[in-house]
């Protein structure tokens, strides 16, 4: 226990270096998803018929494979095969790398949400919009858009929840989140070696987010109750 006591503040401040590389994942991953999604969302619900076949398409092979296998591909095959690193080297390239491949797999994600959303809203309200002389435009960000938001906040809170745990998943990049630092003192870091309680406290590190997200996600679905 005294060990412990002496090694603490190493642990602590490697692991709040790996947090906050991971909080900027999750916080790049839902900037860039969120908007995507309804991108893809349109694309997929588009009456241009190749437009429609090949966003489920790519939508489809995105939530079929392993988000592991994608990060290893996105990262490694512009090196190894086109021979063209375009991430560069280094934590920043491993981060930029980790960023697009979160950002396009829960945009795909989340598109699927969106149109389970868009279409769960009654097709008789945009025919009354229509009647009443409004554009397709104003119909869906005046009466689709804030129903749809409200239907979709409950899976969407549950992708969230996810994506933080997911998180974890960069390690296999190298890139150094917050698991990464915690396993790295059971190989010997900062003269720290075959320590495994390090891997506890980050359970409580995501415990205490997932508990912080999971507060401000429900009060934001009671505030939207008024669509009920």
């Amino acid at each position: 226990m005294e060990l412990i006591m002496e090694q603490l503040p190493v642990v602590i401040n490697s692991l709040n270096i790996g947090f906050i590389q991971t909080l900027k994942l999750f916080f790049v991953t839902l900037i860039g998803a969120i908007p995507l999604g309804l991108v893809i969302a349109f694309g997929s619900m588009s009456r241009f018929r190749p437009l429609s076949c090949f966003t489920r398409i790519i939508v489809w092979i995105i939530r079929g494979t392993p988000l592991m296998i994608q990060l290893l591909i996105i990262y490694y095959f512009p090196g190894l095969v086109l021979k063209n690193p375009i991430w560069g080297s280094g934590e920043e390239g491993r981060f930029l790398a980790a960023a697009a491949s979160f950002i396009f797999n829960y945009a795909c994600y989340f598109s699927e949400i969106y149109r389970g959303g868009i279409q769960s809203v009654p097709v008789g309200q945009e025919e009354a919009g229509l009647v009443l002389g409004m554009t397709k435009s104003q119909i869906f960000f005046k009466v689709t858009l804030l129903q749809m938001i409200k239907r979709i906040i409950p899976p969407m809170s549950n992708e969230i929840i996810t994506l933080v745990k997911d998180t974890s998943l960069a390690r296999i990049i190298a890139l150094q989140e917050i698991i990464w630092a915690g396993q790295a003192f059971m190989k010997g870091s900062q003269g720290i070696s075959g320590a495994i309680w390090p891997l506890f406290f980050t359970a409580v590190y995501y415990l205490i987010f997932n508990g912080i997200l999971t507060v401000l996600l429900g009060r934001l679905e009671k505030k939207l109750d008024y669509f009920r």
